[in-house]
């Protein structure tokens, strides 16, 4: 059994990216011949999880390459992709194939990782043939095509768009790529739809007619139908700006209401005017290349100055932590040499969902801010946005009069509880996995909570409601709102007292007038994290059953806890400790049963003789990279604190591996 294959050739216009013309058809091999096992083969390396399916999808194998092309296996797998999501939204939305019902709408994009193209035309080709009625928006930021989807059936002149497809592989490296699936609500699809989804695209792995499969439905995509496919590109491209720009004011303002968000953004606009705040956006050739940044930047009246902002111009890795913010700093130091209203910049990953910051420092230099530190500020900014619209209100005896809570994955730091503290509202866990934390916000508001900011504060960036992903304009925007809304009203000086009133230890600033990013910062909770990201932090383990692991770790900790009692009490207080798993949703203590987390969070929070939370020991299998993740975190240490426990933590995975 063999079968030849096609690949396309898309042509790019050099300034906006757009495919231009018709496409090109071209023999991938004439010769190439593929088997069962081939695709078997290839498809062994691929991660599937609810936060994305992952391989490296250069030809050369590669995980740096910069080839756009696919070998004639990967082009069937993403085929294969196609086809099971293909049914799995025919059936979501109660269609049948082509002449035989409804017929679908949905929209595909990537971003600007050189595969993309060749992985998006198998899948619309096989959307085609499904019946299916695939709308492209080339390279589009993960939030962009999200927010679109969600508004797409709102707008005039469109019918409902059931679910988007999207192209991507985050943050890791650009020969790597991936998928990420969801419905007509903008965001990705659940743990329970995504256990359905990939048991199915499994399924489908394992025919041996696979290949006769897809190509069949690659070939029966009529050429006038893949032709409109892309030469509607723009259009749907322009309407996505539109809706992205109406979510963005909805997010950064707090509400839809145009007449409320318009006296929002003139307030920014006035305290810039007089006040001017520059920022910097180092796009690395992301997906944001071909956004809104720029125009919705400006429009707030601020400064900006953008760097590598053309699509696959990689000026350095795509994480953006530790080495990759350099180049963002040095722009920064550039601007604020030319102009010192710049003070603050950002830097995305591929897919432009997450947004880490560098700021000036009073020193005249620059400085990274960690991504546990980015995810806390947004937190101050926006929980005090709601006490400054009266969203949040207090009773009498300074309990809230509404259920409020913040959502957040298991490895974030425990910074933000004592931020909830100070504003009294709840703060929940979920398993690490973002599709996990907007499930259990979403749960929380179908209880009656308001769930205006949740995220995942180990990997940096927020989602603010009523986004269902991390948006860097959204993290730019919490940090602008600090800066420029002042006063005794001003959002700054309303973290500063309920800080205070909760005896949280912080640099006070100058709340009513002159302050800067500095003072916002050293406000604060003092905390020193393992950054998720440090080489440190991803452990390669060779037991397959982490379950197990656990188990054996927990042995060894037992026995390493006895003997290490006086020295942690003495070095941090610490006197107590439990133990806690995620699952989904879920959080729960579970005694000394470490093994009972199976492939969830284990966390292990240290107490101290007044039973305040001083530090935690974390760890979990990652579920879209090969590596065991493992963190620290500890309340007023140093880095060498961290160091001390991420170490002796360590030693412990080790062992039990």
């Amino acid at each position: 059994m063999g079968i030849l294959f096609s690949a396309m050739s898309i042509i790019s216009h050099p300034a906006t990216g757009f495919p231009v013309g018709d496409p090109q058809i071209f023999p991938l091999s004439e010769t190439a011949l593929l088997s069962a096992a081939d695709i078997a083969a290839s498809a062994s390396s691929l991660i599937l999880s609810a936060s994305g399916w992952r391989k490296v999808f250069a030809a050369d194998g590669n995980e740096e390459s910069n080839a756009p092309v696919l070998s004639a296996a990967d082009t069937v797998i993403a085929g294969a992709a196609a086809l099971a999501y293909g049914d799995f939204l025919k059936k979501r939305a109660g269609g049948t194939a082509r002449g035989g019902g409804a017929s679908p709408a949905l929209l595909v994009g990537i971003d600007s990782r050189p595969t993309g193209p060749a992985i998006a035309d198998a899948m619309i080709r096989v959307f085609l043939g499904m019946g299916l009625r695939p709308r492209y928006l080339f390279i589009v930021a993960a939030p962009e095509i999200m927010a679109y989807t969600a508004a797409a059936g709102h707008l005039e002149g469109e019918d409902r768009a059931e679910g988007f497809c999207y192209v991507s592989a985050s943050h890791n490296p650009r020969g790597h790529n991936g998928l990420k699936f969801g419905l007509r609500d903008g965001g990705v699809i659940g743990a329970a739809d995504s256990a359905e989804l990939i048991a199915s695209f499994r399924a489908l792995l394992a025919d041996p007619l696979i290949a006769e499969k897809v190509v069949s439905l690659m070939r029966s995509a009529e050429p006038k139908d893949v032709g409109r496919v892309f030469s509607s590109c723009s259009a749907w491209k322009r309407r996505s700006i539109s809706a992205y720009t109406l979510l963005c004011r909805e997010i950064i303002a707090g509400t839809d209401d145009p007449q409320t968000q318009e006296e929002l953004f003139d307030d920014m606009a006035a305290c810039a005017a007089k006040s001017p705040v520059g920022v910097v956006a180092e796009l690395n050739g992301s997906a944001r290349c071909l956004s809104i940044d720029r125009d919705f930047l400006e429009g707030l009246g601020l400064k900006t100055r953008f760097a590598n902002d053309e699509p696959r111009a990689f000026a350095h890795r795509i994480v953006p932590e530790g080495e990759s913010l350099a180049d963002a700093m040095c722009e920064l130091d550039a601007a604020r040499r030319d102009d010192p209203a710049f003070c603050v910049g950002y830097v995305p990953d591929c897919d432009g969902d997450r947004g880490n910051l560098v700021v000036s420092t009073k020193d005249g230099g620059s400085r990274a801010v960690e991504a546990q530190e980015v995810f806390a500020l947004s937190c101050v900014a926006e929980l005090s946005c709601l006490v400054r619209s009266g969203q949040l209100a207090y009773d009498d005896a300074g309990a809230p009069k509404r259920k409020v809570a913040v959502v957040v994955n298991d490895a974030t730091s425990m910074r933000v509880d004592l931020i909830c503290q100070a504003f009294g509202v709840e703060l929940r866990r979920a398993e690490t996995g973002e599709a996990n934390v907007v499930g259990l916000a979403a749960a929380l508001r179908e209880e009656g909570y308001l769930v205006r900011i949740l995220g995942e504060g180990s990997n940096g960036g927020n989602i603010t409601y009523p986004s269902r992903v991390r948006d860097p304009l959204a993290t730019v925007g919490a940090l602008l709102k600090l800066l420029l809304l002042k006063g005794q009203e001003g959002l700054f000086s309303i973290w500063l007292k309920k800080a205070q009133a909760a005896g949280i230890s912080c640099n006070p600033g100058a709340a009513g007038g002159d302050y800067g990013v500095d003072e916002i910062l050293a406000s604060l909770p003092r905390f020193s994290t393992t950054s998720v990201f440090e080489e440190r932090a991803a452990l390669r383990v060779r037991s397959e059953d982490k379950a197990a692991l656990k188990g054996r770790y927990a042995t060894l900790f037992m026995a390493e806890w006895e003997g290490k009692k006086a020295e942690l009490r003495q070095r941090f207080g610490i006197v107590s400790w439990k133990a806690f798993s995620t699952k989904g949703q879920i959080q729960e203590e579970i005694g000394s049963d470490f093994a009972s987390s199976g492939k969830g969070g284990l966390k292990i929070v240290f107490s101290d003789a007044s039973g305040n939370d001083r530090a935690f020991l974390w760890m979990r299998g990652s579920g879209t990279e090969s590596v065991f993740r493992v963190m620290a975190d500890v309340r007023d240490g140093s880095a060498s604190d961290e160091e001390y426990l991420l170490d002796w933590h360590t030693s412990m995975v080790r062992k039990a591996d």
